[in-house]
């Protein structure tokens, strides 16, 4: 354990310390991985660069005077979770949502259960393994579990939890919001899961440090009745056993929400629509509207890029002479359903099938690329700056899916301040990435076209 802290702490020593940028008076933004920041973890212990998320979690918790609402998609740490436990004791109104499939504390899971679980979510619950176990002896004590296991820790202390199941259903597509309200005015909207892989980094992948996320912090009444109304949507009755939480295409259809904060203009969409809706007011929509005001230049880091209209809408800015950079998770950049690969004027077939309505670039760019990310660390953004003014952010990744299955945010932010923080992130991501298309992509290509010739349809 020692080498690999040592490794660790050499690692972050040679990173490049920056200057802190200064932050919107109304909008504030952080990343994990800045490199203006340092802090020490609170369960690995390593000190490292980047804004603690969790903490800047926990102190708005710790603020809430009447309520708390959270939205996210996993919530597995358990400083996070001890603050909503104890504002929940000092007589706080806490209401937690959660996607159905993380809303069960991992050490309830009988050894059978285990023993099932698919590789990803072994993977998962080998994680919260490590993080509840405090004293590394392989085993779950009661005192662990009441301490580290943060929905255990919820439970204990009588908060209202409950998950996209609560409208009668199966579950949704995705309750994949990332979001909290404090007392009708402090808004928090991140990109980050609650968990050690979201925000700090694996037990298992030393050198992780965790998934390159964002985090802002609002202060706006307006805004966040905004999302008190989504969150209330999803709530219902709550923990009352109706059927009339509504989640997904059941809620009812919004249009594009925005407020003005002092010299900075926010607007906010909440996802999904129906396929029978027009697409252009969806949040894919607002998306493309927004990168469509390009003049100068567009810089992406995209953790899923999928939605064939919005690199259609690119196509189109591109051509109008703006620059357009990119960088996506090397995990999924390169597969056969990335508009990735349509930017650098490429495809991949699925079975010897291209995607409906596919369309490589006739002038393909070379500025497109996969960050070089610490071992177990995924790019896990949503955002997209124009032009240095406008960011657009949230929990929605630029898919299909997200747009009319998932709950998720859709943030559009108009300040150069904001945007400079986000700049200095992707120029982070991009200054190491490797750009164009790897030989082995290459190869793949090369053998389909050979193999494929006589099946695939143009």
């Amino acid at each position: 354990m020692a080498l690999n802290l040592t490794g660790c702490q050499q690692l972050d020593s040679k990173v490049e310390r920056l200057a802190p940028l200064p932050q919107d008076s109304f909008v504030e933004a952080y990343f994990n991985h800045t490199q203006s920041a340092d802090y020490q973890e609170p369960y690995r212990g390593l000190k490292r660069s980047g804004d603690d998320l969790e903490q800047l979690i926990v102190e708005a918790i710790a603020s809430a005077q009447s309520t708390v609402d959270v939205a996210v998609q996993e919530l597995r740490l358990p400083k996070i979770a001890q603050a909503l436990a104890e504002r929940q004791q000092a007589g706080v109104k806490v209401r937690v949502i959660l996607e159905n499939n993380y809303s069960r504390p991992w050490s309830d899971l009988t050894e059978a259960e285990v023993t099932k679980l698919p590789p990803r979510e072994r993977g998962k619950y080998d994680e919260a393994v490590k993080l509840i176990d405090h004293n590394n002896d392989a085993k779950l004590s009661p005192t662990e579990i009441n301490q580290r296991d943060a929905l255990v820790i919820l439970r204990n202390a009588g908060v209202a939890v409950i998950d996209d199941t609560a409208d009668g259903s199966k579950g949704s597509g995705l309750m994949h919001h990332k979001f909290l309200v404090v007392d009708g005015r402090r808004l928090l909207v991140t990109s980050a899961n609650f968990t050690t892989s979201g925000i700090h980094g694996d037990f298992a992948a030393p050198d992780s440090r965790g998934n390159a996320n964002n985090l802002l912090t609002i202060d706006s009444s307006e805004l966040a009745t905004a999302f008190t109304q989504e969150f209330n949507f999803m709530w219902g009755d709550g923990v009352g056993g109706k059927p009339d939480s509504r989640f997904g295409i059941n809620k009812p259809l919004r249009p594009v929400q925005q407020v003005k904060l002092g010299n900075t203009t926010i607007s906010v969409q909440f996802s999904p629509i129906s396929a029978t809706q027009p697409w252009s007011q969806s949040s894919n929509g607002l998306i493309s509207k927004t990168l469509s005001t390009a003049s100068q230049n567009i810089d992406l880091a995209l953790f899923v890029f999928s939605e064939q209209r919005l690199a259609n809408t690119l196509a189109t800015t591109y051509q109008r002479g703006v620059q357009i950079r990119a960088v996506i998770d090397p995990s999924f950049a390169f597969r056969y359903y990335s508009e990735g690969l349509d930017l650098m004027g490429v495809a991949l077939s699925n079975k010897c099938q291209y995607e409906a309505d596919n369309r490589p670039w006739q002038q393909p760019i070379t500025t497109v690329g996969v960050p070089q990310l610490p071992e177990g660390d995924l790019l896990h953004h949503k955002f997209g700056i124009i032009d240095n003014q406008t960011v657009i952010t949230g929990s929605h990744n630029w898919s299909a899916a997200a747009n009319h299955r998932n709950d998720e945010t859709v943030l559009v932010i108009n300040s150069s301040t904001v945007a400079a923080h986000f700049k200095r992130e992707f120029d982070r991501l991009y200054g190491n990435a490797v750009q164009g298309i790897p030989v082995a992509v290459q190869n793949k290509i090369k053998e389909q076209q050979q193999q494929c010739t006589e099946r695939i349809k143009n």
